[in-house]
């Protein structure tokens, strides 16, 4: 408790210290919003949208499906790099001015993509992209503090979460439909229009107090070793294991070269100093297990249903819709609940909804009709929306308003860090066995998410939960 009333006399300090708007008034509130969603779904849907055009791409360029992948985890790898050195960088130069130089980087990257002809060409245009596309999610969660009032954010926060929602569900059927009308190139050509309309739309972005301060380029350096290193590591850890150990020695010495330096400064690149603040740690922590149990179940389950139970390929489709439909249904329910209750509680029933999905799903008899398992992914996906809104408000909440560049950067980073471990365990359960590989990793989804609804508990019981004042 006396820790939640430091953290709410803080946060009053830092408000008559930097005094400023709550959120900005209408209609260009509206008009902000709506070029934030789009930026999400253009990123979401860019994210993802390779994933189901890899086979042909794989095809057309006469290459190993083992070098497609890194079409995939180049683009990923480079978001994961740089997500917090931009957003250190956007306290320094300005929320919209990074906004705008994301959106050209991420532009050029397109077209570049949209023309490859090779695998080296296509790969360096997607690390291009992801250099603008993490540019562009580095300040998500920045621009939601300053655009919503604060008795707002929970909408803020939920409305994103329907647009991943929704972006999610529509990117497989759009790549589909791409590929099935023209050219695998167009997948990427289809950001370009929408891009250009975003950029005029940031107009109505707010203009977010800047902070003097230098850009610490050496801990952008160590940052990226230390984050795109472990991940290297991870992926190469059965295919090259020599240089998968190199890259985790680097990573190592990044990490501490990092930490030292990060401890004598004020406002360091990578925020250790936001770390120390309780419910913002436990809240980064669990954020970071629900996307690693998100991705362990998203990757394993297509495996399962098709080579466990014959599934036909149409039928897992339909069956994945139920997930981010789920998600949407319940994001909008969860933004009004969290203005009631603690994150600590809303997060922990997600958790264990989610827990207890996957149980299911693991435990139907085989030979259960198809919509039993769609239940089971749609009892998931609850859990998960249930999850994410009240915890990403205790996320932005937990640290002071002008560090909420830092704040999102970090937010975002604990997203695709999870995503990745999950990833990464996925490999390691069909490297213990190729038959049950995907019953291992749905199994671990559930252990893993089951720890968040523990740790979800704890913060409860210690008191640590500020996302309700």
């Amino acid at each position: 408790m006396a820790i939640t009333e430091n953290i709410k006399s803080n946060l009053k300090e830092t408000r008559e210290a930097h005094p400023e708007q709550d959120g900005l008034p209408t209609p260009q509130r509206y008009l902000a919003i709506a070029t934030l969603l789009l930026i999400i779904a253009i990123s979401v849907i860019d994210s993802s949208i390779t994933n189901i055009a890899l086979p042909t791409i794989s095809k057309d360029l006469n290459i190993a499906p083992a070098s497609a992948v890194w079409i995939v985890n180049a683009y990923t790898i480079t978001i994961i790099a740089t997500l917090l050195p931009f957003s250190s960088l956007a306290e320094k130069i300005g929320f919209k001015r990074l906004l705008r130089i994301g959106i050209i980087i991420f532009l050029i990257g397109a077209i570049g993509s949209m023309f490859a002809d090779t695998l080296s060409h296509l790969i360096t245009t997607r690390i291009i992209q992801g250099l603008g596309c993490s540019a562009l999610m580095s300040i998500f969660g920045g621009l939601v503090r300053h655009i919503y009032p604060r008795r707002q954010l929970a909408l803020g926060i939920s409305l994103n979460a329907m647009m991943v929602g929704a972006s999610s569900l529509l990117s497989p059927s759009l790549g589909a439909f791409i590929i099935g009308i023209a050219s695998w190139h167009w997948i990427y050509g289809f950001a370009i229009p929408l891009s250009i309309i975003t950029f005029v739309m940031t107009t109505y972005v707010p203009r977010v107090k800047r902070i003097d301060k230098r850009f610490d380029y050496l801990s952008a350096v160590l940052n990226a070793l230390a984050l795109g290193g472990f991940i290297a590591a991870l992926d190469l850890i059965f295919s090259q294991p020599i240089l998968s150990g190199i890259f985790l020695a680097i990573s190592i010495l990044a990490t501490y070269f990092l930490y030292r330096r990060c401890l004598e400064q004020d406002t360091p690149l990578v925020p250790f100093d936001l770390l120390k603040i309780v419910s913002f740690r436990d809240a980064v922590i669990v954020s970071s297990m629900s996307f690693a149990c998100a991705s362990l179940t998203m990757i394993s389950t297509p495996f399962y249903f098709q080579s466990g139970l014959n599934m036909s390929p149409t039928t897992v489709g339909l069956l994945f819709s139920s997930w981010p439909i789920a998600t949407l249904i319940v994001a909008p329910i969860t933004a009004r609940l969290s203005n009631k209750y603690p994150a600590s509680i809303l997060a922990g029933l997600g958790s264990l909804m989610m827990a207890i999905s996957l149980a299911c799903l693991l435990l139907l008899p085989v030979d259960s009709p198809a919509i039993y398992f769609g239940f089971c992914l749609f009892g998931a996906g609850l859990g998960f929306g249930f999850f994410q809104t009240p915890n990403n408000k205790a996320i932005l909440l937990s640290a002071p308003p002008h560090r909420a560049s830092a704040t999102g950067g970090m937010q975002s980073t604990a997203r695709l860090f999870g995503q990745c471990i999950g990833t990464a365990l996925v490999a390691v359960c069909f490297t213990l066995s190729t038959e049950n590989g995907h019953y291992y990793g749905i199994m671990l989804a559930c252990i893993v998410i089951s720890l968040a609804s523990l740790v979800n508990l704890s913060r409860y019981l210690r008191k640590t939960d500020v996302s309700v004042f």
